[in-house]
């Protein structure tokens, strides 16, 4: 009997977010639930991220909604997961306990079998509360550490750093810490660990020596998710499903590649080389992946790459013998770990089934493609392109002075943009950080978490006022307003639990978005409404808010 290996298919969230500005509507993802339906994956990633704030804003749909036709149309065949920021759920500051409370129960109960937790800062705090409320409710705890690498110094930097008594850190982000952090959060009752690479920057070598450890070290299943941006991701997935990890995420093949993460076919390709079982029906994929092409074709004109991958159905094509010699040659390089050959085999596969070549900017700058892409954004509003690589060789400075926070999201924005801020600063003649924004300012100042190492309180009373840290303070939590809308029959904006939540966690875009929803049931409901709806006694979230208001 084979070998099993979970997968987690990431084509309904994480993928068409990366390739297509989450831009799904209902219509296109319920054409793909009955074959999802039948395919088998061990868990769905459907919900959370950009997914709720996205329906909203630009397909006018309601996100639990989305989410309760999902679970409907899947039922118990495969798990439904979604993505949730710890006790910062979507926004930047932590929210109080029962907020928290509140979004994981419904989420929960609208479906949610498996919420993947993580924090930007990698502060376990930061995630106790969420992993509570998800297991009170039912829910399998899905804990991430998100992966990132040290910043990058030339000898100049430590010389420098070194002669004015504060020598620059040697190694943080190794091995050891990250297994310390699953450790921990295993001990808080985690039921898996995702190794969380939003970036892409996880090499094979050290994705087969990160999970080795993790296997020896950690009794729970690891999760390897990581993306195609720097031309590792492939690699990376190969080298982890050789030192033994329990699942692996990936995109149906339409839908892959380049941003997201590696195609599902060419990872079921190399499961059949190594004798695993994913115990996915091809003849399903095959269908998801034809639906999917009529999909991209519907989304255009937010596909930035335009490049199809090679028609391939996994159920029925055969590889050329050439490409088929270029798995074997990839698996026996990661067996072996020859790890220059291993890279050359793969993204020579990915070369053959049309991918987007590696970015090397990402590769070499070590930073997301997100984050790159909003910083050169920044530079042209301000006419300063030409300032480019001054300020990626400035994002590590900033990086260390913030605490060297790991660059996913929304810390690789926070630095981002303060790398940015800090050239142009240069530029016209003022000193560094003279332009602060706000999330820079809290960042430093603690009121997200703590960062991986402190902040120089000299440094936090130039940039926050303060010399001591200082967490983000709960007990000045204000609900959102939920007005009586008179035009509309005396009704409250948010009607329900749900609809609330939506205010408390997407101010910005909940209430138009609830507006129009009221306007048209109004319009189709005939003569005057009985009475003014009125706040559920039973809520159960702003209830407990209360002593927040």
């Amino acid at each position: 009997m084979a070998e099993k290996i979970l997968v987690r298919d990431l084509t309904l969230r994480d993928g068409q977010q990366s390739q297509f500005a989450t831009r799904m509507n209902q219509a296109q993802v319920d054409r793909l639930l009955p074959h999802y339906q039948k395919a088998g994956f061990y868990a769905i990633e459907v919900w959370g991220g950009a997914v709720p704030d996205s329906v909203m804003r630009f397909l006018n749909e309601n996100p639990w909604e989305r989410l309760e036709k999902i679970k409907a149309a899947i039922g118990p065949a495969s798990k439904l997961t979604a993505l949730s920021r710890g006790r910062n759920l979507f926004g930047y500051n932590p929210y109080p306990d029962p907020v928290i409370e509140g979004f994981c129960r419904n989420a929960v109960g609208s479906g949610i079998d498996i919420m993947r937790i993580f924090d930007a800062l990698n502060d376990i705090d930061n995630m106790k509360s969420t992993i509570r409320y998800v297991k009170q409710n039912g829910g399998i705890a899905d804990c991430a550490v998100c992966y990132t690498v040290d910043p990058r110094f030339t000898l100049g930097d430590r010389v420098k750093a070194l002669l004015r008594g504060r020598p620059l850190p040697r190694k943080i982000f190794d091995i050891g810490y990250f297994v310390t952090k699953a450790e921990q959060l295993a001990g808080l009752g985690a039921d898996m660990i995702t190794i969380k690479d939003m970036a892409g920057l996880i090499d094979p070598a050290t994705a087969g020596r990160l999970i080795r450890a993790l296997k020896k070290n950690v009794g729970i299943p690891i999760d390897m998710h990581t993306h195609c941006t720097p031309g590792f991701g492939l690699a990376s997935v190969l080298m982890a499903m050789i030192n033994g990890v329990d699942i692996v995420d990936t995109v149906i093949l339409n839908f892959s590649g380049g941003p997201a993460a590696p195609a599902f076919e060419l990872v079921q390709l190399f499961a059949d080389k190594l004798g695993l079982d994913t115990g996915v029906d091809r003849e399903w994929v095959s269908a998801i992946n034809r639906e999917l092409l009529q999909v991209r074709g519907e989304l255009a004109q937010f596909d930035q790459y335009k490049l199809l991958p090679l028609a391939f159905d996994i159920a029925r094509d055969t590889l050329p013998a050439e490409i088929d010699a270029l798995f074997d040659r990839a698996v026996a390089a990661a067996k072996d770990e020859r790890i220059a050959e291993l890279l050359q085999a793969t993204q020579a596969i990915e070369r053959h089934f049309n991918f987007p070549p590696p970015d090397d900017i990402v590769r070499v700058a070590q930073i997301p493609g997100g984050m790159y892409t909003n910083m050169l954004a920044q530079l042209q509003q301000a006419k300063l392109e030409h300032l480019k690589d001054k300020v990626l060789r400035t994002v590590p400075r900033v990086r260390l002075d913030a605490g060297v926070p790991p660059l996913v999201t929304p810390t690789s924005q926070i630095v981002g943009v303060q790398a940015v801020n800090c050239v142009i600063d240069q530029a016209n003649g003022k000193p560094f950080y003279t332009s602060k924004s706000t999330q820079f300012v809290n960042l430093v100042k603690g009121s997200y978490g703590k960062t991986p190492i402190p902040v120089d309180p000299a440094f936090r009373l130039k940039i926050a006022g303060t010399r001591e840290e200082t967490p983000y303070d709960t007990s000045s939590y204000k609900r959102q307003d939920n007005p009586l809308l008179p035009g509309l029959g005396n009704v409250r904006l948010a009607r329900n639990e749900k609809e609330e939540l939506l205010l408390e966690l997407f101010p910005a875009v909940a209430g138009g978005f609830l507006k129009k929803l009221r306007e048209k049931e109004h319009l189709e409901q005939p003569g005057p409404r009985e009475k003014a709806d009125e706040p559920d006694p039973q809520d159960q979230v702003w209830e407990s808010l209360s002593e927040y208001a």
